[in-house]
């Protein structure tokens, strides 16, 4: 069984700071920076691609994102999500990190550059829209 799973069976403890009949939302070990939390549901699904599209996932994320403004006094935050192994997926149990930002934390992400043409664009987005259901 995967360490998500066996934390939302309790048989591993955590630092729990919210729970409802799908979600668990609790302190990661590594705290990226203060507060750092995890949001995973209770159904073990691997990634984005097997998640039940039903889920209220984003109405639970941003209660926990307000959550943390408020108690922990800060003004932005990270969310970050991945799936599989080449975007970092370390355990494959769906889940959500919140990361509050601080003045000279050290969390940074950075993103490459990609220049295309107006025609690579245009063939993008044909391929997503017809697998849009």
């Amino acid at each position: 069984m995967c360490v998500f799973c066996e934390i939302v069976n309790g048989n591993i403890p955590c630092y729990k700071i919210y729970e409802d009949d799908n979600f668990l939302a609790f302190l990661d070990l590594s705290q990226a920076t203060l507060g750092h939390t995890l949001v995973v549901p209770k159904k073990h699904y691997e990634n984005i691609f097997d998640l039940d599209e039903n889920l209220p996932l984003l109405k639970v994320v941003s209660k926990i994102a307000k959550a943390l403004k408020k108690g922990l006094g800060i003004s932005d935050l990270n969310i970050v999500n991945n799936n599989g192994p080449l975007a970092g997926q370390t355990i494959n149990h769906f889940h959500i990190h919140l990361i509050p930002r601080y003045e000279g934390d050290k969390v940074s992400f950075i993103f490459g550059e990609n220049k295309i043409s107006n025609d690579e664009f245009k063939t993008l987005v044909n391929k997503i829209t017809k697998e849009i259901k």
